[in-house]
């Protein structure tokens, strides 16, 4: 399956400008042969964890319209943006097929509490998982890559890759870089980290992004500008090495507070 991460800037609180954006790459990536294109976190309005204004639901008019770019030129495609919610928003992606379905929806389970996003947003409580040309996929966001829990309650539900979009300050970049890889390896997964470019009220993006194979070594990475990348994803080659190299069925499940407390 090829895949293009679609390495954007948002149109800043303009989510008509955001779509057309999106459906300019899209249609560069079905030329590019992609199957899937996947877009940065809150690529509709650009992120910010204090804002939550456009909020839409799942069926509300923004989503709907990335339905309609999916269906037009017949692509599998990732999305992010502000879910109304029972209380506060969720900070969600969507990942919904050629014809014009949800596949899969994930909302943000790790707030980012440095910058205050958990103060303005609610915590997701749910995997997003689907299958995309016999490969099965999980959904994260930006934040989460740093919890190698939620990566293993993926890997248990047998998905090969993991796309998490993305805006990942250029301050950190060392860090996007090593838990792209560092989930990669250590559950035998690809990771595809798809983040943004360019200056917003909230802090500066180099793009960088990072697709990571199931061995860890990066396999595609974007510049610091805003460009396509493809990969050819072959989800056998992750099942190869699982079972060549086994490492999940030596894991021991040991109460680690019980040990220290001896």
């Amino acid at each position: 399956m090829i895949l293009c991460a679609a390495q954007i800037s948002p149109c800043w609180n303009d989510p008509e400008s955001g779509l057309k954006k999106m459906r300019q790459y899209a249609a560069e990536a079905v030329e590019g042969d992609a199957e899937l294109i996947a877009f940065p976190e809150q690529i509709l309005t650009g992120w910010d964890p204090h804002d939550t204004s456009y909020t839409t639901e799942e069926t509300g008019a923004l989503v709907d319209q990335m339905r309609e770019i999916a269906q037009e030129v017949s692509i599998g495609l990732i999305g992010s943006y502000r879910e109304k919610g029972e209380e506060n928003p969720l900070n969600t992606c969507i990942a919904i097929g050629p014809d014009g379905r949800t596949l899969a929806k994930y909302s943000k389970i790790h707030l980012f509490s440095p910058a205050g996003e958990d103060l303005h947003y609610s915590a997701g409580r749910t995997l997003g998982s689907c299958t995309v040309n016999s490969c099965t996929i999980g959904l994260a966001i930006c934040y989460d890559l740093r919890f190698s829990q939620l990566f293993q309650a993926y890997r248990n539900k047998g998905v090969l890759l993991m796309i998490v979009p993305s805006a990942w300050p250029s301050s950190r970049m060392k860090h996007f870089n090593l838990f792209t890889t560092s989930r990669a390896a250590e559950f035998q997964t690809f990771v595809a980290s798809v983040n943004t470019v360019g200056i917003t009220p909230v802090d500066t993006y180099t793009g960088g992004t990072c697709i990571a194979g199931p061995d860890g070594t990066i396999r595609a990475r974007g510049s610091d500008l805003e460009e396509l990348i493809f990969y050819d994803i072959h989800e056998e080659e992750a099942l190869t090495m699982r079972k060549k190299f086994p490492v999940h069925q030596d894991y021991e499940k040991v109460d680690y507070t019980e040990l220290l407390a001896r």
